[in-house]
C-alpha cells in the first residue's frame, strides 16, 4: 500500500482501498479503474491482498479482454449502473455524458435499481475484499464509494476529497490519450450550472439517508446486516 490507501497493483494507476474512511475497515472493498489492463503480477498483488470478488459496473458493451488470465479463484459479478437505452441516460448523455457529479442525485432517485443490485453484490459476494470498477474509476465507481461511504459514516469531505483524488490518478493517462485535462472540463461544468464538486457531492450526500434508501429500494435486512458487517466488522 502506498501512504494509507494507494494500492500499487501493475498496470492501473487508480486503485485504493476505502478503509479507513468512515468506519470502512481496510481489504474490505477497493475501488479501482478497469482491471482489465492489470498484468499478472498486478492480479497477484490484487489475490495477494485478499481479493476474491470484482464487481463490474460498466455497461456489457464496454467489456474488453483481460492483459492478462484473473486468478481462477476471483469471481466477477456484472452490475451495469448506467440505465443505458432509458430516457434518463438519453437525456443525461446531452447534459453531462454521466461523466461529473451532476447526475448522482437523479440516478438514485429514479433509477435506484441498479444500485442497490451493486450493493447486493457485495454483500452477497463470497469472503475475502470486493474489489468495484467501473472504466476510469471516477463516476460510476465514485457514486457506489459514495453510497457505501454513507452508509459507513464517512463524513462529506472525506467522501468529496475521495471522489477528487482519480482526477489525479489518472492524469497520465488521459494526457497520453490526448484528453483535455479532465479537472478542469469537469470544474467548469459544474461552474456553468452553478455549482462546485465540492457543493454537487455534498448535496448529494447529505439528502441521503442511510440505510433507509437501501432497503426502501429492495436490500433485505439480511443484506444489510451482510453488507455492514463486510464493511466495517
Amino acid at each position: 500500500m502506498i501512504g494509507n490507501r494507494d494500492l500499487s497493483w501493475d498496470g492501473c494507476v487508480n486503485v485504493r482501498d476505502l478503509g479507513g474512511l468512515g468506519r470502512v475497515k481496510p481489504r474490505a472493498v477497493v475501488r479501482m479503474e478497469a482491471p482489465t489492463s492489470l498484468s499478472e503480477a498486478g492480479w497477484a498483488s490484487a489475490w495477494a491482498y485478499g481479493v476474491r470478488t470484482v464487481v463490474d459496473l460498466r455497461d456489457p458493451d464496454e467489456s474488453e479482454p483481460d492483459h492478462a488470465p484473473r486468478p481462477a479463484g476471483i469471481t466477477t459479478v456484472n452490475a451495469p449502473l448506467d440505465p443505458v437505452g432509458t430516457p434518463f441516460y438519453e437525456r443525461w448523455q446531452k447534459i453531462d455524458s454521466l461523466a461529473s457529479p451532476l447526475y448522482f442525485p437523479a440516478l438514485l432517485a429514479e433509477h435506484p435499481e441498479p444500485v442497490v443490485t451493486a450493493v447486493r453484490a457485495i454483500a452477497n459476494a463470497e469472503p475475502g475484499c470486493v474489489v468495484f470498477h467501473c472504466a476510469s474509476g471516477k463516476d460510476r465507481t465514485g457514486l457506489l464509494a459514495l453510497v457505501l461511504l454513507t452508509l459507513a459514516g464517512a463524513a462529506p469531505e472525506e467522501i468529496v476529497a475521495d471522489y477528487l483524488l482519480t482526477f489525479d490518478r489518472m492524469k497520465q493517462r488521459h494526457d497520453e490519450l490526448g484528453f483535455r485535462d479532465q479537472l478542469t472540463a469537469v470544474a467548469e461544468l459544474l461552474e456553468a450550472r452553478g455549482t462546485t464538486f465540492e457543493a454537487s457531492l455534498t448535496s448529494t450526500i447529505t439528502s441521503l439517508t442511510m440505510p433507509d434508501y437501501l432497503l426502501a429500494n429492495g436490500l433485505s435486512d439480511a443484506e444489510l446486516a451482510a453488507l455492514r458487517t463486510r464493511l466495517t466488522s
